[in-house]
């Protein structure tokens, strides 16, 4: 009974690992995405300024 219960608590840690994991990474690839986006939106804003000019 108690290597059962010790099992399971491994378990439920990797899986805890596991999903944690998961959501600091898709948080810190949104960032990253968002990240590049905004260079993206600033270098196309920089090109219509020299134009301008």
């Amino acid at each position: 009974m108690d290597e059962y219960d010790v099992a399971s608590i491994k378990d439920i840690g990797k899986l805890f690992l596991f999903v944690v994991t998961g959501l600091v990474a898709i948080i810190v690839g949104s960032f990253m995405v968002r990240g590049t986006m905004h260079m993206w939106d600033n270098q196309d804003d920089l090109k219509d300024k020299e134009k301008k000019d």
